[in-house]
């Protein structure tokens, strides 16, 4: 492709762009494609020779796009939001076009130098305190497998890299988190039976005395404690575990303290809602993802530590081939991760602080928690329909329950009317279980969802409800 082709071709997919933001909700949130639908669809073999752009675009258009499942549509509700946003859309565009492979200061030292900058901004607006340093990791599953990796070189003394784990390391979370935390354990060796899930109290958030319990009983039969990772914001229910009493005891015993705030620390950015982070500057490490609800396209995952240097100890490598005369003045943020090789992600970032400010962030989040409270009102105050857990933030955690249905019945009732919302093609919800409890989650956080978009959620939901029961 010539450079006025790409040209040409560039300014229509901005103009196609502009125009999915703009029409979005004429699709269909959930794609309605069938399993190998998609697949049957494209050629078994690829081209011998090269394809025209025009071409290549119908298929996205006529092939893929039926497809797509529409998370920035404002009827998305479903898991977690995932925004994007004009600035940092163009921002990729840059970052595309630059092809920068960022590891190291010298292979693009504004890269190294943005980052470190955008990421001290980042910190001061969810207050967290002076001495934390930040880091963009892709996701906070990496973030937390990072986390749970200087944890085990914390806990042995740097010891287990060199010569493996020996002793029984263990790592204890709420039966509320996230199954990163899981997955990080059996990754980074800890191993699964070492993973200790601590009961939640009734408000779904990490008991502490439990937490202690276990502790102690551990420390009797021979183990090691290593780590706890605390939630900020369950995937579930929006849960906050209390990070100051878990810190208390974390220090206690000498145990790392991770906590994962993914979607919810975007609200700290308001000091408002800043009330969940307290005891967090006594943590070892924090994870926020800007790509949740941050307008910052994926992936972009926020991991904040107190002492870069178990960070830098537990993942640095130094070959030959990467060292640089710099390498004593500056940040090679590839010894910060799991990856050498790392993209611009600091620009869209950058693009989008700059373009919203912290007002502007500040304004969709508080608009998003509106938006949800005025939903759980509108569960509240129907008698056919029940809360299952405190609104939290911009999470409503409900279920239809008409009365006089055992759990087995209501759980197919619910089940059933979220597939009839979802197949509308205007909102999408999923689902959790809560205390044995099958519930909906309707999770509000798309940039351009507003009120009449839940008048219509609710809408569609309560003439299901009503199909169902007739």
């Amino acid at each position: 492709m010539d450079n006025d082709s790409f040209r040409r071709h560039g300014h229509e997919f901005v103009d196609w762009l502009a125009d999915y933001f703009e029409n979005i909700e004429r699709y269909p949130v959930k794609s309605g494609a069938e399993p190998g639908e998609v697949l049957s669809r494209l050629p078994s073999s690829p081209p011998t020779g090269g394809e025209s752009m025009d071409a290549i675009f119908k298929d996205f258009r006529q092939v893929i796009l039926p497809g797509i499942t529409h998370w920035q549509h404002p009827g998305w509700f479903a898991y977690f939001p995932a925004n994007n946003s004009p600035s940092s859309v163009l921002a990729e565009m840059l970052t595309a076009g630059l092809g920068c492979q960022c590891m190291s200061w010298q292979t693009s030292p504004a890269a190294t130098e943005l980052e470190e900058r955008v990421m001290d901004w980042l910190r001061q607006m969810i207050g967290l305190p002076e001495g934390f340093t930040g880091v963009i990791q892709d996701t906070a599953s990496t973030a937390t497998l990072c986390a749970l990796l200087s944890a085990r070189e914390f806990a042995t003394d740097f010891t287990a890299n060199e010569r493996g784990i020996h002793a029984p390391l263990m790592v204890y979370a709420s039966t509320e988190a996230h199954s990163s935390i899981e997955k990080g354990v059996k990754i980074a060796g800890f191993g699964r039976e070492n993973l200790r899930l601590i009961e939640a109290r009734d408000d779904l958030s990490m008991c502490p005395q439990s937490l202690e319990d276990a502790i102690g009983q551990d420390i009797g039969e021979g183990k090691i404690p290593a780590c706890a990772v605390a939630t900020l914001g369950t995937t579930s229910s929006m849960a906050m575990d209390p990070v100051d009493d878990i810190s208390a005891i974390c220090e206690k015993y000498g145990l790392w303290l991770h906590v994962d705030a993914a979607f919810a620390g975007t609200a700290a950015v308001d000091p408002q809602h800043r009330w969940f982070m307290k005891g967090t500057g006594k943590s070892d490490s924090f994870v926020f993802n800007p790509h949740k609800w941050m307008l910052t396209n994926f992936d972009c995952s926020a991991y904040f530590v107190r002492d870069p240097g178990i960070l830098l100890r537990t993942l640095s490598m130094q070959p030959e081939y990467l060292k640089t005369a710099a390498d004593e003045q500056v940040k090679n943020y590839r010894d910060w991760g799991i990856q050498l090789g790392r993209r611009f992600r600091a620009l869209k970032l950058w693009f989008v602080i700059r373009s919203y400010g912290i007002r502007g962030i500040s304004e969709m989040v508080n608009k998003h928690i509106g938006l949800a409270r005025h939903f759980a009102q509108y569960v509240a105050d129907d008698d056919g329909f029940e809360l299952l857990a405190p609104q939290r933030l911009s999470l409503v955690c409900f279920r239809y329950n008409p009365g006089k249905l055992d759990e087995e019945d209501l759980l197919r009732l619910n089940q059933t009317l979220m597939e009839k919302v979802n197949a509308s093609g205007e909102l999408f919800l999923t689902h959790t279980v809560l205390k044995e409890k099958y519930c909906l989650r309707l999770s509000v956080g798309q940039r351009s969802t507003a009120m009449k978009h839940i008048k219509k959620a609710w809408i569609l939901i309560k003439d299901a409800s009503n199909r169902l029961m007739a």
